[in-house]
């Protein structure tokens, strides 16, 4: 199966630089609303048998123009909701309490998947709600398959399970809003054992499309794209 992961256009807690990880979260801005809008165009070329978006609405509205263009109902899934932060909610991304949601999000994509986020869920808990919903996708026959997630889920569910790309890959790699990652890839045959990393998902390509085209002329800076740590920007 073809598995494309498409971050969330721009919502107003991006611009304010905040952890905003619960239900039902911030709203697309202008340039979001935008973003979204040019996905249709960026992902002309993939024939896309399903869609599916996650419970916080930034990736419903997001999700919308595609779903018109292409005929095809969203599936809502709590599964692939942004890692949820906890005792660090509403915190500032680009400052302390983002350098900590970082750390432990790429520390259980390294393996360390007992531990917890404060107040919030382990990496254990989080990777099997996402595990479920692409396994879902795969078991519906689907050869395509587009899900409409979060920055901060992409990244460590990617880094984890996906044989070609490592920790540090996807740390030094923020993914811009609407930025894509496609993958390929099946369930792990009978018997065969599922280690710390998934060698059956494999990386093909990442683009940024969407977001460059919507944003050409009015640009927001992330956190993540100032020099220094790795910053949060679910």
């Amino acid at each position: 199966m073809r598995l494309i992961l498409i971050r969330h256009g721009q919502t107003t807690a991006n611009v304010a630089f905040r952890l905003d990880t619960a239900i039902p979260g911030a709203e697309l801005t202008d340039l979001g609303r935008r973003q979204a809008a040019a996905l249709p165009e960026a992902l002309a070329h993939e024939d896309i048998d399903a869609l599916y978006a996650s419970t916080l609405t930034r990736t419903q509205h997001t999700a919308a123009p595609l779903a018109a263009a292409r005929g095809l109902d969203v599936q809502i899934r709590d599964g692939i909701r942004e890692l949820t932060a906890g005792d660090l909610e509403m915190l500032p991304g680009d400052q302390e309490p983002g350098h900590e949601y970082m750390r432990i999000v790429f520390a259980w994509a390294a393996g360390d998947t007992e531990l917890r986020m404060p107040g919030g869920e382990s990496g254990a808990e989080a990777l099997a709600r996402y595990d479920a919903v692409v396994a879902e996708a795969v078991d519906s026959g689907a050869r395509t398959v587009a899900m409409v997630s979060h920055g901060a889920a992409i990244r460590m569910w990617t880094s984890a399970r996906a044989g070609n790309v490592d920790v540090d890959f996807a740390a030094a790699r923020p993914l811009d809003n609407t930025g894509i990652v496609i993958l390929e890839g099946s369930r792990p045959t009978a018997g065969r054992r599922c280690p710390g990393r998934a060698p059956w998902w494999r990386r093909r390509h990442r683009t940024r499309t969407a977001a460059r085209r919507a944003s050409r002329s009015t640009r927001t800076r992330s956190p993540s794209e100032a020099p220094g740590p790795v910053m949060a920007r679910p």
